[in-house]
């Protein structure tokens, strides 16, 4: 039995050596020390060897099955090792090679136009205020003293979900809700969504984005209003820019203005963008109706404020020339890349 142990050894590391892969060892531990392998096989025959041969014997299978074991293990370390260093080899990257070219994204012209106004009313003091796009009939029309019968109530101009809840058709209810929860002094705008029911056409849309502003304090006058909407429109438009107002008629605001500035593309000597009046109409504003104030817990005998709101896409549409307002929404990267 000794002679035929060390030629099972002996072909056990010729075989092991051999092996080409991790499963080819596998297939050699199972061969060898499997339940049916050779070693397993010898040591089910030690009922036949004398029994004061049994304790050596026994001694020298076991060193077999270890040194096979031992084998088995260090080659599998190595198999691991070449197998790591040839997956290496062939899935090695060459980084002198010119990567694809990756399509970048770009920023939207309204986004464009935002984070222009947002950033000049955040350098005069402004925080931007958000609130709900669904809102209620008290928040968009009753607190803003909008009178029952005013035209913007009815079905046709507005989305009723409910008869007390709406799709916003302005960013004023943020207006009331930041003053029915902040004391003066306020000072914010309010960029967002707005919906109204219009037919779409190149200037109109049923979603469309609205900014409006908002200043609460002791004092406030018209002459604020004035100069914050003069330094606006040189921010956005240029140095040279000048501003105009016009009266007109808000029911939250008293009194009530349109404000136009002087053209950016003549200069205010009259050209086809201004319809040669040299003026261009950019937004409304006004001073907080005393009404408006007294709703939202605001004394107006003690505070006054004013308050402005302008279209984004009209300003957009204007200082870029564009003639639809559907383009802003159909997402066509060859038109959004422009800007």
């Amino acid at each position: 039995m000794k002679a035929e142990l060390e030629q099972l050894l002996k072909r056990a590391k010729s075989d092991i050596e051999v092996a080409r892969n991790l499963k080819a060892l596998d297939d050699m531990r199972i061969k060898y020390l499997g339940k049916k392998g050779e070693v397993t096989n010898i040591l089910k025959g030690m009922k036949d060897v004398a029994p004061e041969d049994r304790p050596a014997m026994g001694k020298m299978v076991n060193d077999v099955r270890e040194t096979i074991e031992v084998m088995l293990e260090n080659y599998k370390e190595e198999k691991k090792a070449l197998e790591i260093k040839e997956k290496l080899a062939a899935e090695s990257i060459d980084v002198t090679m010119p990567s694809k070219q990756l399509v970048r994204g770009h920023k939207h012209p309204l986004n464009v136009a935002l984070d222009e106004v947002k950033d000049i009313f955040i350098g005069m003091g402004y925080k931007i205020a958000e609130g709900p796009e669904v809102d209620t009939v008290y928040h968009n029309f009753d607190a803003l003293n909008a009178p029952i019968d005013h035209p913007s109530r009815s079905l046709s101009d507005t989305f009723y979900i409910t008869e007390d809840i709406l799709l916003r058709t302005q960013t004023s209810p943020i207006q009331v809700r930041t003053m029915k929860q902040q004391k003066p002094p306020i000072k914010i705008i309010a960029p967002g969504r707005c919906f109204r029911n219009d037919e779409i056409d190149a200037t109109h849309s049923p979603m469309f984005h609205q900014i409006e502003g908002l200043v609460v304090d002791k004092n406030i006058t018209m002459a604020d209003l004035n100069g914050t909407l003069d330094m606006f429109a040189k921010r956005l438009f240029g140095s040279q820019t000048r501003t105009k107002f016009r009266p007109h008629y808000f029911p939250f605001t008293e009194p009530s203005a349109e404000v136009d500035v002087s053209c950016f593309k003549c200069g205010g000597e009259g050209c086809r963008f201004c319809s040669g009046s040299g003026w261009i109409e950019i937004l409304g504003c006004g001073m907080v109706h005393p009404n408006v104030l007294a709703e939202c817990g605001i004394d107006p005998e003690v505070y006054s404020g004013f308050a402005f709101g302008m279209g984004l896409d009209r300003i957009v549409m204007m200082k870029y020339e564009i003639d639809d307002i559907r383009i802003l929404f159909e997402n066509d990267i060859r038109f959004i890349k422009q800007f």
